[in-house]
């Protein structure tokens, strides 16, 4: 539609109808207007699944590896596709507006919603998010970046004020946002937090750079209360306030446009916006406002394909002594599966962006399928971990009611009399049926202890909590609410737990109950967890199990207690005894491989002494699948690190009295260890496979593309006996300068493949950008005269080619432009 019939559509509506459209009409949907032909627009949360408007156990999602696991991969094809993955679970869902992708940058590996986020480079989570926008929109489905900007941590969140300055914040924080626009996103999500005095619902970043400059023509909607003011957010550039039906807006967004509070043509343009991109995905039909009907059941097989082959291709190898990996099947009896997230990984990150997945493949099933016939796996979980409670399941617990495996859910009234009943697959129940008159949420199950012992039984809520177990009460207790943040508002409350001594076999009833006070949330838990062997007992049976085997796999990681959305962490250990049962499985069998599942970088300090080591990260429902192809060879681990592993943290995560402050600069991960006396333990960019590369030369043309590009060509050979998959990454520096820079940054990668013994080039293109720096001085982008040195190589630390360019106020040029020509290694 052109902007001329959006303006008559403006035009048929009051000032009333307009406003009314600016607010959600619910949590996770907008308001129709059937008179203009508009329907409501649904959204869901992601990134790597679509939720749909609820949570519900019964309604599963396709579940994709995290963004960190897809920036590991480094490929823009691959993430389109899996973009377009998202699409189709959308419209099967009837979603149209996608909360995704998340363009916010690992600042610091403290960071909780790490595994939310593509990387600590700017130019790598621009060109991987840019993917996620096409893939998505590729299949009429609104992408949305978020959460603009600086949203980089969890700590306070809500109100924390980020103080950065004008160069960092437009070559750093708003560059990936800037490269989702030029992808042609149609929406962008308003942040929390504040910028330099502003929260971001009001902040004049809206208008410019995001829809001035940059010409953003879609809709900014606020992250889920973000908009916390009525005529100072309807001034700036904020379009829509979510959730709905209440808001800051409405009525009063009314009553301070007749004031003269709010300009009428501000409101036009919110409206016009909200058409626009109801346009886009189908939502604006002239002649009807009747939706679409859902796409069909597709067939997942496919699909999963494509997942199990994103696995791989985002699995990082960071050492491979002895050429440890692949492991031969043939030469393989008895393979040891090890560890506590062996038979229960993490596929996903905690908070909003978590889904109910299809499926999940562990690694201990995917390594038992892939050796089936051939040789022995056997298990052993080591130490417990200390984690959450476990809610109960349909492998433990029934239905008292009807007898089916799962939960009986009651809401009663006030009196205590039953208003409905559902069947449920979880004891962890989010969001049953909305029924104004439900005063408690009740969840009841009968539990047959496989075992004899004390098992922990627990509860979780806000408000008042009760447990009873046959009957007797043994939980009674008020839990106030401690946090506004609705991550831990809704989806993690606190637990209480009691100790119980069972039978095994001998069936008992558990019921839990939850007041349904205003502002208490969402969810209800009801779990119980057996009694455990001892952690010595468990750490020596995994050990004297490791050294009778050929293999040894040994997986850890980190719970949700510490990579969670609304949580920063305090340390980058892996939690519990995970580190000592490493050590001592690596001492029984030097065969042993560790595979770290964590979507965020921890510290190892026994990477020195594992024969090979693999990161997995929060790697989607195929993991099992996946690792099982990385480990026996079918599969080259794909992954090349998208953020600096290291042993601590160079940059703080909390607030000092409401201020955050970005004091670091430009020097943000890698860029902030090339200026440090000692090296991470592993840079970013790093990744082996199971070949080997030698890079030969690096040439430049004579002059740069017609759109300012250099265009690069890099030639490497492929010297191993394998065929594989190279990163071939260019970096920028300048010694002398005048103005803030970082040691070295990324400028741009290309990847290639080839044969054993292939020779091939590779292009890889500089955008001119990246010889460009931000002036506060001009408020806008300079080229600063002079040499700049291009170097290309496998990380920001390991870059064995390198040649001087000169570059200014026009297209950067070799440094004696005489066609091109092969660069020394210096």
């Amino acid at each position: 539609m052109s902007i001329d019939e959006f303006d008559r559509l403006v035009e048929k509506l009051d000032l009333e109808r307009k406003v009314r459209l600016l607010t959600g009409a619910t949590v996770w949907s907008t308001h129709a207007e059937p008179g203009i032909g508009l329907r409501a627009m649904v959204t869901s949360d992601g990134p790597v699944g679509v939720r749909g408007e609820g949570w519900d156990e019964r309604s599963t999602s396709l579940t994709l590896p995290s963004a960190t696991a897809l920036a590991a991969t480094w490929d823009e094809d691959l993430v389109e596709l899996l973009g377009g993955l998202l699409a189709a679970e959308a419209r099967r869902k009837g979603v149209d507006v996608l909360l995704a992708p998340t363009l916010n940058l690992h600042r610091s590996p403290l960071g909780g919603r790490h595994f939310e986020c593509y990387s600590e480079d700017p130019l790598l989570t621009g060109r991987i998010g840019a993917a996620c926008v096409r893939g998505v929109q590729s299949g009429g489905v609104a992408a949305t970046a978020k959460h603009y900007v600086a949203n980089d941590s969890e700590t306070e969140r809500l109100t924390l004020d980020a103080r950065v300055e004008e160069q960092v914040l437009h070559e750093l924080y708003l560059a990936p946002f800037e490269a989702a626009v030029q992808a042609g996103v149609w929406a962008v999500m308003s942040a929390y937090n504040g910028v330099n005095g502003t929260t971001m619902s009001e902040s004049p970043l809206l208008t410019d750079p995001l829809k001035t400059m940059w010409g953003f023509d879609g809709v900014v909607v606020s992250d889920w209360g973000g908009v916390r003011s009525t005529a100072p957010s309807a001034r700036a550039a904020q379009d829509l306030a979510m959730p709905g039906p209440q808001g800051p807006w409405g009525e009063a967004l009314v009553a301070a446009v007749r004031a003269g509070e709010v300009p009428e043509a501000a409101i036009d343009d919110k409206v016009r916006r909200l058409l626009r991109l109801a346009s886009r995905v189908g939502a604006l039909d002239l002649g009807s406002a009747v939706p679409p009907e859902p796409a069909e059941r597709e067939d997942h097989g496919p699909a999963r394909v494509l997942l199990r082959r994103a696995v791989a291709a985002s699995t990082v190898l960071l050492r491979n002594e002895g050429s440890l990996l692949p492991l031969d099947p043939s030469r393989l009896r008895r393979v040891a599966v090890l560890g506590p997230k062996a038979a229960v990984a993490r596929i996903q990150g905690g908070g909003s962006a978590g889904v109910y997945p299809m499926s999940v493949v562990s690694p201990l099933d995917g390594i038992r399928e892939a050796l089936s016939g051939i040789a022995e796996v056997l298990h052993s979980p080591g130490p417990h971990l200390d984690d959450r409670p476990t809610p109960l399941g349909t492998e433990n617990a029934r239905n008292p009611l009807t007898g089916e495996p799962g939960v009986l859910v009651r809401l009663l009234d006030a009196g205590g009399a039953e208003i409905h009943a559902e069947h449920r697959l979880t004891g962890r129940v989010l969001e049953p049926a909305r029924i104004d008159a439900a005063a408690t949420v009740e969840i009841r199950a009968l539990l047959s202890p496989e075992t004899d012992g004390a098992w922990e039984l627990a509860v979780a809520g806000w408000g008042h909590v009760l447990l009873e177990v046959d009957g007797r009460v043994l939980v009674d207790e008020e839990v106030e609410r401690d946090t506004d943040d609705p991550a831990t508002v809704h989806l993690s409350p606190p637990y209480r737990r009691v100790r119980v001594p069972m039978a095994a076999g001998r069936e008992v009833e558990l019921v839990s109950r939850r007041r349904l006070d205003p502002g208490s949330g969402i969810a209800s838990v009801l779990a119980a967890d057996p009694s455990r062997r001892a952690d010595e007992v468990e750490l020596a049976a995994a050990v004297e199990l490791a050294g009778t085997c050929d293999a040894v796999i040994v997986v850890v990681g980190s719970t949700e207690e510490i990579e969670n959305e609304g949580v920063d962490r305090t340390h980058l250990d892996l939690p519990g005894r995970q580190d000592e049962l490493v050590r001592a499985v690596a001492a029984a069998n030097p065969a042993t491989v560790v595979v770290v599942n964590s979507g965020g970088p921890m510290i190892l300090p026994w990477r020195e002494e594992v024969a090979a080591l693999l990161l997995s990260w929060f790697p989607g429902q195929e993991y099992g699948h996946g690792l099982a192809d990385v480990l026996f060879g079918r599969a080259e681990p794909g992954g090349r690190l998208p953020t600096t592993w290291a042993e601590r943290a160079l940059v703080s995560t909390a607030p000092d009295g409401g201020t955050l402050a970005y004091a670091e600069g430009l020097d943000i991960g890698y860029r902030g260890w090339l200026r440090q006396p000692e090296p991470p333990a592993y840079w970013f960019g790093h990744g082996l496979g199971y070949t080997s590369w030698s890079y030969d030369s690096l040439t430049l043309p004579s002059e740069a593309a017609p759109d300012g590009s250099l265009p690069v060509r890099v030639r490497l050979r492929n010297t191993g006996e394998r065929a594989g998959r190279e990163v071939v990454q260019v970096y920028l520096s300048r010694p002398e300068t005048d103005v803030a820079r970082p040691v070295r940054w990324l400028a741009g990668y290309a990847l290639a493949d080839a044969g054993p013994g292939e020779v091939v080039d590779v292009t890889v293109d500089i955008p001119a950008r990246a010889f460009q720096h931000w002036s506060a001085e001009h408020h806008a982008w300079r080229a600063e005269e002079g040499a700049f040195t291009v170097l290309a190589g496998r990380s920001a630390a390991d870059l064995p080619l390198s040649v001087e360019v000169l570059a200014g106020e026009q297209a950067p040029t070799p440094r004696k432009p005489s066609g091109e020509r092969s660069l020394a290694v210096l």
